[in-house]
């Protein structure tokens, strides 16, 4: 099964991320006086979407499904695609969340997307808290890399729409292989600000990083999560 349809308190992994972008983050920027989210794209397979059809119907248009691609950087093509032709191009930026990480915050949404509008492009991510290693075969240390200098970025990563469309052309034009959305930016040679994250947005990849999240949702005292009501 994948991990995003895994029960978190109750509900699947994937139900806390779209309770936050559709309802949470909604209603705080109503009550700051902002602009909530008009779209929210969910990438799913299609043979996951007819379950989940009535909660796209709840939403009443704001929550649109678009066809995974053969690689992540597919998906994130399509869902960008059908982000622009449902909103008919009114938006100017796009947050990329990985479904599999729950935990992200409101806060860390608004300073990544803060970041983002100041300099076209943003990623979520926390110091290195690791040693680091380089090998070139597996077997041997080649050299220790400074961590002072490492990031582990988390999603979610914004993007200005159209920095966007220009990156996924000229990794089509130069067949490149990029490992995230920003990678994109970064191969036009543009900026992408650091923004600084909670190590506890963690990605759920280990039956282990389950009692963590459990964990985590308990200390923040969160409330039980119904996409339905």
């Amino acid at each position: 099964m994948p991990k995003q349809f895994l029960s978190l308190r109750g509900v699947p992994v994937l139900h806390h991320s779209l309770s936050l972008f559709l309802n949470d983050l909604s209603d705080y920027n109503t009550k700051a006086g902002k602009t909530a989210p008009p779209f929210v794209v969910l990438v799913m397979d299609p043979k996951y979407q007819a379950e989940y059809q009535p909660i796209v119907d709840k939403y009443e248009g704001r929550l649109r499904f678009a066809n995974p691609g053969v690689e992540r950087q597919g998906s994130v093509e399509n869902g960008l695609n059908k982000l622009v032709d449902v909103s008919e191009g009114s938006c100017q930026y796009v947050a990329v969340h990985d479904s599999a990480r729950p935990l992200v915050t409101i806060d860390e949404i608004t300073n990544v997307v803060r970041d983002a509008k100041e300099e076209g492009a943003a990623v979520l991510g926390v110091p290195c808290k690791a040693t680091v290693k380089e090998s070139a075969d597996g077997k041997l240390v080649l050299r220790t890399i400074p961590r002072t200098r490492l990031w582990e970025v988390h999603t979610p990563q914004v993007i200005k729409i159209d920095t966007l469309q220009r990156g996924f052309n000229k990794v089509e034009a130069d067949n490149l292989e990029v490992t995230d959305d920003v990678s994109i930016v970064e191969a036009l040679g543009e900026p992408v600000k650091l923004t600084l994250g909670e190590y506890t947005n963690l990605k759920i990849t280990t039956p282990e990083d389950m009692i963590v999240a459990e964990s985590i949702l308990d200390e923040r005292n969160s409330q039980p999560i119904n996409l339905l009501t």
